[in-house]
């Protein structure tokens, strides 16, 4: 895949608004329709909602992707690699906004640091929530101040690597009953999966299939 993207691309290539609950489930790539029906009516639909900001930090070298990995003292996910991000709050004006939110109260970075980009499909996670993945793109001068008791860490990924097909691991997953083809990201000593890594191929088959159209 090239992975030269511009921001204008990238902005086209994802949605201007959250997803309806008709396209949550665009995240099962390849599935039949019966499948993704399946696993809609195995799924509750009192999901908590929830905002996750995907941070592309705007690098000479090329885009690079912002994560972080969790304490291994929470309570759920601990210790795995994810982005910051959290529950949306009454007093959030929307998805976006409780991302900025999350993730100035988890590693400090502050939002004017954060251009928006638009939306992928939101993705439902085990432990009961509804999360609106949002991209922006972070200025490279970015100073974090991590809150040590949600997170270990943050480091940063080249966009290329993740966009890399030979990096991407597959394996079997269960879910509702069914069982579908994930991918893990491994890199260096750690692996990036579950949520995650399920959204990072969503923002890769969103970035291909404006490749595709616009051909």
């Amino acid at each position: 895949m090239d992975a030269l993207y511009t921001k204008a691309h990238i902005r086209e290539s994802l949605d201007s608004q959250p997803s309806t609950p008709e396209q949550d489930m665009q995240w099962l790539a390849g599935a039949s329709a019966d499948v993704v029906s399946q696993v809609r009516a195995s799924i509750s639909s009192r999901r908590v909602p929830a905002a996750v900001l995907i941070p592309l930090v705007e690098r000479d070298t090329g885009l690079t992707v912002l994560l972080t990995q969790r304490a291994e003292t929470l309570k759920d996910h601990a210790g795995q690699i994810s982005f910051p991000g959290g529950r949306i709050e009454p007093d959030d004006k929307d998805a976006w906004h409780a991302a900025l939110r999350e993730a100035y109260e988890e590693i400090g970075l502050l939002a004017n640091y954060v251009e928006f980009a638009g939306y992928l499909p939101d993705h439902h996670v085990i432990t009961g929530f509804r999360v609106t993945p949002v991209v922006g793109f972070v200025n490279p001068d970015y100073q974090l101040r991590i809150a040590k008791a949600e997170v270990h860490d943050a480091f940063e990924v080249p966009l290329d690597f993740i966009l890399d097909a030979a990096n991407h691991k597959s394996r079997r997953r269960t879910l509702g009953g069914l069982t579908i083809e994930v991918h893990d990201i491994p890199f260096g000593e750690r692996n990036i999966w579950g949520a995650t890594a399920a959204m990072l191929m969503t923002l890769r088959r969103k970035l291909q299939a404006s490749d595709k159209e616009s051909r």
